[in-house]
């Protein structure tokens, strides 16, 4: 049973499809915009009738794991409704900047303070609520998406996920972190000295809750920063994921992926009508 699950199994919110396509909560024209910064910064700009190619498409979202003859007291049907319960979906225009709204979703959402750093990828040890998830997410993208590094997303996102959990190859936020890199002619993986790439939560959600409130799915939409050599730009980038509290932590849950977030600028009449709502 659904403990906080605003969409409902079965219900799909935001049936209009995006012209373009999502790289699993990326929208396109972000990942876009960052790789043309980046090539016109190196010296490598395309000529004014020249278009970029087409990404390659994500995955679609991963099935649930097969279900072992004891769950573990795991809700799966649940967990399943609740992770691929679609989210309202926008136009890619919706990602640039533009003006933003004077109304809101709700009141912000506080995200705790991890309480374990020593000797781990990403900070851990956030409280057994909703808003922990969320921050645990925060800390994942903040500290996997630092150089913009295929690779090192890949790390920070193995370091939590626990076993069965969906691919880190298989994720939005990795597929689109190698789109950036080959199409500005970088190295594919590792540090890129003159490559800066940053990415810090404005908002956030709480898709819903299930088990107990111990699974929960939960997105973050925040500010990508990518630059060379001193210049930069900025797009919005957001991801969501399913989350199992197990023995004290957050953890990148077993079973099927979330699917894919609503990409929206923060602020804006989008990220409100998605639910979004502003992270202190």
């Amino acid at each position: 049973m659904t403990d906080n699950n605003p969409y409902g199994p079965g219900v799909e919110l935001g049936r209009r499809r995006r012209a373009g396509f999502t790289l699993g909560g990326f929208a396109l024209i972000a990942v876009v915009v960052l790789v043309a910064l980046v090539v016109w910064l190196l010296g490598r700009g395309l000529a004014p009738d020249q278009t970029l190619p087409a990404a390659p498409l994500a995955p679609g979202p991963a099935g649930p794991a097969p279900a072992a003859p004891d769950s573990g007291g795991w809700d799966l049907a649940a967990e399943t409704a609740l992770a691929t319960a679609s989210m309202v979906q926008f136009p890619e225009s919706a990602a640039y900047p533009h003006p933003l709204s004077t109304d809101t979703a709700g009141p912000p959402l506080h995200l705790p303070a991890p309480t374990q750093t020593s000797g781990r990828v990403v900070p851990g040890g956030f409280p057994p609520t909703p808003e922990g998830a969320l921050a645990q997410l925060a800390a994942l993208e903040k500290v996997g998406q630092l150089g913009g590094d295929p690779d090192g997303f890949a790390a920070a996102y193995n370091s939590i996920a626990l076993p069965g959990a969906p691919a880190a190859t298989s994720t939005g936020v990795y597929l689109s972190l190698q789109v950036i890199r080959g199409r500005a002619g970088l190295q594919a993986t590792g540090v890129v000295p003159a490559l800066t790439f940053t990415w810090d939560p404005v908002e956030g959600l709480i898709k819903g809750t299930t088990d107990g409130g111990r699974y929960a799915v939960v997105c973050v939409l925040g500010q990508l920063t990518a630059g060379i050599n001193g210049q930069s730009t900025t797009a919005a980038g957001a991801d969501c994921q399913a989350m199992r509290y197990v023995d004290g932590d957050w953890r990148i849950s077993p079973g099927a992926a979330a699917a894919g977030p609503s990409d929206a600028w923060p602020g804006t009449a989008e990220a409100v009508r998605a639910g979004y709502r502003a992270v202190t």
